[in-house]
This record gives structure tokens, C-alpha cells and sequence, in this order.
């Protein structure tokens, strides 16, 4: 496994419309591997291929909660509802960190590393990771969808994603 390293905006693959995976292979779960060490060592809780230099549609969320490590391969999303508005961070954004409101409960449909296909409701936290995550396959960066930027001493607790 190998930490790779983060892009930062503003690097063009950012907020390019990321091209869907088609092989399913060693080559992806080694990727997949990278990512998690990548986004463990950065502190993060989730991270979008761009966010390491690499146009394809695949995402990792861990919020470290029961679902464990969620490896994202071509997902959409199938529904939301609600609304939830709270703090996000980005690797891509050192030190930057904003207010974003967002579904409060999304269902997304995803494959796995095997190319099996899977689908997956999540909640609070969980449903904001995974919907950030998913911007960053669109090329939709957080600093688009924020209602105020916050300060460091309004940041207690916050994980980037």
C-alpha cells in the first residue's frame, strides 16, 4: 500500500465529470488500498480519486462507525430527503472549512471492487460524507454549496473529507 498524494485545488481534475470505471481488476483494489491508507493518514473521512490525480469514479467514506470503510465504484444517487446544514472540510482545501447544507438521508447505488453492485441508505454524518464524496465525481467542490465560511475556533471536532 502507498500514501499518494493529495491534489489541491486548483488542480483541473477537480472539478472535472470523472469517467466510470469499467475493469474490476488488481489494479483498482490496489487503488482502493492507496486511497484508505491516503485518507487515514490525512486525517480524513472520506476521498474521491481526483483527490489524488486520478479521473475515474471511485470514492472511500469512513466515519468510523459501524459500516466500517465504504468503497464507492461508479455510484449514483437514488434518493434524498431532509435537510441537515453543518461544518465540511476537503483535503483539497487545507485548513478551509464551511458551513454546507445537504439531504439529510440519501440511498445511493454503488459496485463494489468485485463489480458487485450494491445499495447503501445513510444518515447525518454518514449521508454527508458519502454525498460530498460524490460531488467531488461530478467535479462539484463544498467551497460551491457554502453558506459561510467558518473560523478555526468554531471547528471542534471536524473531520475533513
Amino acid at each position: 500500500m502507498a500514501i499518494r498524494k493529495i491534489v489541491m485545488y486548483p488542480a483541473g481534475v477537480l472539478e472535472k465529470n470523472c469517467r466510470p470505471v469499467e475493469k474490476f481488476d488488481r489494479k483498482l483494489a490496489k487503488l482502493l488500498d492507496d486511497m484508505y491508507d491516503t485518507m487515514i493518514e490525512h486525517d480524513g473521512v472520506g476521498l474521491a480519486a481526483p483527490q489524488i490525480g486520478i479521473d475515474e469514479r471511485i470514492a472511500i467514506v469512513d466515519i468510523d462507525d459501524e459500516y466500517g470503510t465504504i468503497e464507492m465504484i461508479n455510484p449514483r444517487i437514488i434518493n434524498t430527503s431532509g435537510e441537515q446544514t453543518g461544518p465540511e472540510g476537503c483535503l483539497s482545501f487545507p485548513d478551509l472549512f464551511g458551513e454546507v447544507t445537504r439531504p439529510n438521508y440519501v440511498k445511493i447505488e454503488a459496485f463494489d471492487r468485485k463489480g458487485k453492485k450494491f445499495t447503501l441508505e445513510a444518515e447525518e454524518f454518514l449521508a454527508r460524507a458519502i454525498q460530498h464524496e460524490i460531488d467531488h465525481l461530478d467535479g462539484v467542490l463544498f467551497t460551491s454549496k457554502v453558506s459561510r465560511y467558518l473560523e478555526e475556533d468554531e471547528l471542534k471536532g471536524v473531520e475533513s473529507e
